[in-house]
């Protein structure tokens, strides 16, 4: 899961000024990113559930890094908290990826900054279907679950253009026929350089009002990269909002 031939993203960026780095072993100055996560509330990150499927440490070794667009990056925007508590989807299926979300509960609240906000998750009366400016994310950095492997060499956030697929025409015969289902998004533009994104991270589209991002989904699995016909997939956070 990768975003290759995307644009570096600056600090503060408004689309991904909630997004997180989830860290499987954090003791500086050696640590593992394995996934993104999205922050929803002051003590609260929105994940995939199968990020933690492979877990061989316990949660207490695991780290989120929050205001940093660079996997290395200090500063004084930079705030690293420690994972309170891990809540899987109950009815989460590994060996089809159902219900792939999952919260961390955050050991002590996130205050909000220039570069720090939390993500606007859309509630069921937003019109997803009608949003057009989507983009995904990742750093592209080794994971246990899928290759993050970066032709770039570069740990600087990734991001790329996407187009949403209806989940008809996604589930279609000549596309991921019999894979798609009511809880899923599927984005992506066949023939270019985009891959998943980080597994876990956020798919953003721009609000019609131009004024803020929502998160309509979180990067779950896709088949290959930048395939025609072949679109990243996502947990709908539309879908899960009440669960959430």
């Amino acid at each position: 899961t990768r975003v290759v031939g995307g644009t570096d993203v600056m600090p503060g960026s408004g689309a991904w000024a909630g997004i997180a780095s989830v860290r499987c072993y954090w003791n500086p100055p050696i640590s593992v990113h394995i996934c993104g996560g999205t922050l929803i509330s002051a003590k609260w990150l929105l994940t995939a559930a199968h990020c933690f499927a492979n877990m061989t440490n316990p949660i207490s070794e695991w780290a989120i890094v929050l205001g940093a667009t660079s996997l290395a990056q200090a500063g004084p925007d930079v705030i690293v908290r420690r994972i309170k508590r891990l809540i899987i989807h109950e009815h989460y299926i590994p060996s089809y990826e159902f219900n792939d979300v999952a919260l961390l509960e955050l050991d002590r609240p996130v205050p909000c900054s220039r570069s720090i906000q939390t993500a606007c998750l859309p509630g069921p009366s937003v019109k997803v279907s009608e949003l057009t400016n989507c983009y995904i994310a990742g750093w592209a950095a080794e994971s246990s679950f899928l290759s993050l492997l970066t032709a770039s060499g570069k740990d600087i956030l990734q991001q790329a253009k996407v187009q949403v697929v209806d989940n008809k025409l996604c589930n279609s015969s000549e596309w991921l026929y019999g894979y798609i289902h009511d809880f899923h998004v599927c984005a992506g533009r066949s023939g270019v350089t985009t891959c998943q994104g980080d597994s876990g991270g956020p798919l953003v589209c721009q609000d019609k009002q131009g004024g803020f991002f929502w998160q309509i989904g979180v990067t779950s699995w896709g088949i290959g990269c930048g395939r025609p016909k072949r679109p990243a997939v996502s947990s709908s956070t539309q879908y899960y909002y009440n669960w959430i």
